[in-house]
């Protein structure tokens, strides 16, 4: 480098350094500038902080003495979607009571497959519990500390607090509406059953199907009453069921009964009628021997009956001190088939015992009239015309028997004319029955039990009935006559005229009856 380059060299640092100091002094003369624009800020800072701090107090303030002052549910606040804000304990839930009467449906709809019923609502007890829903809800803003209580206030002010009411259901009674939909349901579990059957116990076996699951459907019951749901139909929850396995010594428990006495009592005079025992015929270690061989549907126990020692008819008249009624018919001692079936008919019927509110019927006490029954062939009615026939002449048991009932006041719940007006009874007067078709039937309207008593001897067959007389009791008399003819039929009237001391308390007509002419 010549001494030219050398000077210009220094010159150029030398330039550099004077502009050098030119920057720094503008900048070394600003610094006490910068500083007091700091202050300024800062000071502006900390009035802002102080005025929002005085404003965030203030606004504390504001809502702390609200919260105080304020005796209604906060702002902001539902219970189920329903809007209870500004509104007191008791104005929210009244209106809550009245908008969950419009929204709950008055019953669910319960199905299984095509089966389809109902539950109702009311009988289930479901309601919501407004009460403590309303409680809940004025407890918004009031549970914590005054900070806290001041954010929830903010919170529902700004948003929205929802409260779910607790649903009350009668789990009792929904249970017991489930068990019996259970045993409606077209699929469900048979349980084994038995009955009787003449002289068998007759069991049935079970089969296995399904049964309602209370408490999954209980659930699905309450979701839909909770969720308001437009069409209130619930799918019935079921599971699969097995039947209870035949328990062979329960059943003889419940079947099982001894043989009662018939007795009676003076004081006050009661009757008491006998009953007939019922027992396996087999030994119950047999029994389940049946049951167990082989599967079957149905099983068949032998049974025997236990005769009390003391029927009801046995007891004397002792214990039925009066005579109600007396009735007699005239028959043919020189018929001997004909005398015959009418002892075997009054055999069957002496001695009855008929207690109140029972109804006697001739059919079932007499039985079928056959030969293997001792019954003979005599003179009957077929068709209009007088033909030989099995247990031929018993209608003037009937007969006499009905006269004696109506006599008695009892109530004639069955009764049918002859086709012929008979010898032994005047027109309207008689009563007719065929085996299987044709019944004659009473009952015992009186306060006490009436005794039967039937004998048939010396050409005179004759009732009695025997009883204990009431206050009411009143005379009867029966008026009959004929109420016109024609060339083919005889027309008749009967009445019951009940007298009092010698006057006539009611007059009831008995029959109206139509008669053929030979």
């Amino acid at each position: 480098m010549n001494v030219e380059e050398k000077e210009n060299k220094v010159e150029e640092i030398s330039n550099s350094e004077e502009k050098t100091n030119l920057i720094k002094m503008p900048s070394q003369e600003f610094i006490p500038v910068k500083e007091e624009n700091s202050k300024k800020i800062f000071f502006t800072f900390k009035l802002s902080v102080i005025i929002i701090f005085i404003i965030f107090l203030i606004l504390f303030l504001i809502l702390t003495g609200y919260n105080i002052l304020n005796t209604n549910i906060i702002s902001g606040v539902y219970i189920k979607g329903y809007n209870v804000s500004h509104l007191s304990k008791s104005d929210a839930r009244y209106q809550l009571d009245n908008y969950f009467k419009d929204n709950l449906p008055e019953e669910i709809t319960l199905k299984h497959g095509d089966f389809e019923t109902t539950v109702s609502l009311s009988q289930i007890g479901a309601s919501f519990d407004t009460k403590l829903a309303a409680d809940s809800a004025y407890r918004v803003g009031r549970q914590g500390n005054i900070f806290q209580n001041n954010l929830y206030i903010l919170s529902a002010m700004f948003g929205k607090v929802n409260i779910e009411p607790m649903l009350i259901i009668d789990k009792d009674q929904l249970s017991k509406n489930l068990e019996d939909i259970s045993t409606q349901l077209p699929d469900t579990v048979i349980q084994s059953s038995y009955y009787i059957e003449d002289s068998n116990l007759i069991i049935t076996s079970g089969k296995e199907g399904n049964v309602v699951d209370i408490d999954a459907t209980t659930e699905l019951i309450k979701n839909s009453i909770y969720d308001f749901s437009d069409n209130n139909i619930v799918e019935i929850a079921v599971k699969t069921q097995q039947p209870d396995s035949i328990d062979v010594e329960k059943i003889h428990n419940e079947i099982y009964k001894e043989p009662v006495d018939a007795y009676y009592t003076r004081e006050p005079f009661s009757v008491f009628p006998s009953e007939n025992g019922v027992d396996f015929n087999i030994s119950i270690e047999d029994a389940k021997s049946i049951i167990t061989s082989e599967q079957k549907d149905e099983y068949i126990i032998p049974l025997k009956i236990l005769s009390p020692k003391v029927t009801t008819n046995m007891i004397g008249t002792e214990a039925f001190p009066d005579l109600l009624s007396n009735y007699s018919t005239k028959y043919a001692v020189s018929n001997r088939n004909r005398t015959t079936n009418l002892i075997l008919a009054s055999n069957k019927i002496n001695g009855t015992v008929i207690m109140p509110g029972e109804t006697f019927s001739y059919n079932k006490v007499v039985g079928a009239r056959t030969i293997a029954a001792g019954y003979k062939e005599a003179p009957i009615y077929v068709s209009g015309e007088v033909v030989d026939g099995v247990g031929g002449g018993i209608c003037q048991i009937t007969t006499t028997l009905y006269n004696a009932v109506v006599y008695a006041n009892l109530e004639i719940v069955q009764r049918t004319n002859h086709q012929f007006v008979p010898s032994y009874a005047p027109a309207s007067r008689d009563a007719t029955v065929v085996y299987g078709s044709i019944d004659f039937q009473f009952k015992n309207n009186r306060n006490y039990p009436i005794k039967l008593v039937c004998s048939v001897a010396n050409g005179t067959a004759n009732f009695k009935i025997f009883g204990m007389r009431q206050e009411n009791d009143c005379e009867v008399q029966i008026n009959s006559y004929e109420t016109g003819r024609s060339k083919t039929a005889i027309y008749s009237e009967a009445y019951k005229i009940l007298k009092k001391d010698g006057k006539v308390v009611s007059q009831e007509l008995l029959s109206r009856d139509t008669y053929k002419r030979h």
